[in-house]
């Protein structure tokens, strides 16, 4: 069915083409019951404004662009990105604003995306996840001149990009603490993508936890976080000849599956190993034993990133904010060598 334009509804009414820009655009030049017409006829045919009319005149798009480097399976799996994109939407409502989500398959593609829509005018602004070490994307953004706030950042900060982020270091210490308190010396890492900001940060904080603590040897995997690659890494630790009695994993995902390798292994958890999941999640808790995690308000990041956004839309100018660090919260899947 054909797209119904303005000479469609001004046939309709019986005015000039003009008469109905000024009507749709609330411009002055049409009288009142003019107006009143041409709104409810274009109404009728189901008429929207293009998005490209819509950038020539500048008017706001009414949506924020968020593009994803992940398969589109991850999503239904990996309880973070569906809380984030929960804690965005709920802040973006209220200003009758929308949250526009695509996949990609790397930052090029990403990139085109994000020109393609400020070009378009789809988008009054973006939010950016999964920083990389040496990320394409933030000087894009930049150069564009396009509204955009990052969650997570770099720790030096993301250019003139203003960033929500969290002290990523503080809970790995906290955790290795936390299981060197009860007994263990021997410590594993099941880690996410190794070119990302937070987890080389990760990778750092337990290198140095580990090192200032006198525990020997500590060994980290990295993966692409699906509990297949969780699994794999997980079989890979318990085989080695120095099998440690502690593993930490980058997502809840992850840790269900080593759970799940280690009880296949015929090991006890926790008496004969503990795990512990980064991101509390509904998975990390109905499992048995409930998962010890790295607990953080994922919902409230998104909400944060969002408001942060809509104010730097509104012409403010900001500073990055640093939210509260994530937290321990012991369950069963932890506990004292026996």
């Amino acid at each position: 069915m054909k797209r119904p334009t303005i000479a469609d509804i001004a046939r309709r009414v019986g005015v000039s083409q003009g008469a109905v820009s000024y009507a749709l655009n609330g411009r002055p030049g049409v009288s009142e019951a003019t107006r009143v017409r041409v709104l409810k006829v274009a109404e009728e045919l189901g008429w929207r404004p293009s998005v490209a009319a819509r950038a020539l005149t500048g008017a706001s798009a009414g949506a924020v662009g968020l593009v994803l480097s992940r398969p589109p399976s991850v999503l239904g799996a990996e309880p973070f990105f569906m809380e984030l994109f929960s804690g965005i939407e709920t802040t973006l409502k209220p200003h009758s604003c929308a949250l526009m989500l695509q996949m990609a398959d790397d930052q090029d593609a990403e990139i085109e995306v994000y020109r393609r829509w400020w070009a378009e005018g789809r988008i009054d602004g973006a939010i950016l996840v999964e920083v990389h070490v040496d990320d394409r994307r933030l000087p894009v953004l930049e150069s564009l001149g396009m509204p955009a706030v990052v969650i997570g950042g770099l720790p030096g900060g993301a250019g003139s990009l203003p960033s929500v982020r969290s002290d990523e270091s503080v809970p790995v210490h906290e955790t290795v603490e936390y299981l060197a308190a009860l007994g263990h010396r021997r410590f594993g890492r099941v880690a996410g993508l190794p070119h990302l900001v937070h987890t080389r940060v990760r990778d750092e904080a337990f290198a140095e936890a580990c090192a200032r603590l006198g525990l020997s040897d500590p060994v980290t995997l990295h993966t692409d976080y699906t509990g297949e690659e969780g699994a794999r890494a997980t079989r890979r630790l318990l085989s080695s000849s120095s099998r440690p009695t502690a593993i930490i994993y980058d997502n809840d995902i992850m840790a269900v599956a080593g759970l799940s390798v280690a009880q296949e292994m015929r090991l006890r958890v926790p008496d004969d190993l503990s795990l512990v999941a980064w991101d509390d999640s509904q998975l990390a808790q109905v499992v048995r034993p409930a998962l010890t995690a790295v607990r953080r308000d994922v919902p409230a990041l998104g909400a944060a990133a969002a408001r942060h956004l809509l104010s730097l839309i509104n012409g403010e100018t900001l500073d990055d904010v640093e939210t509260e660090p994530a937290r321990l919260t012991p369950r069963g899947s932890t506990g004292a060598l026996v």
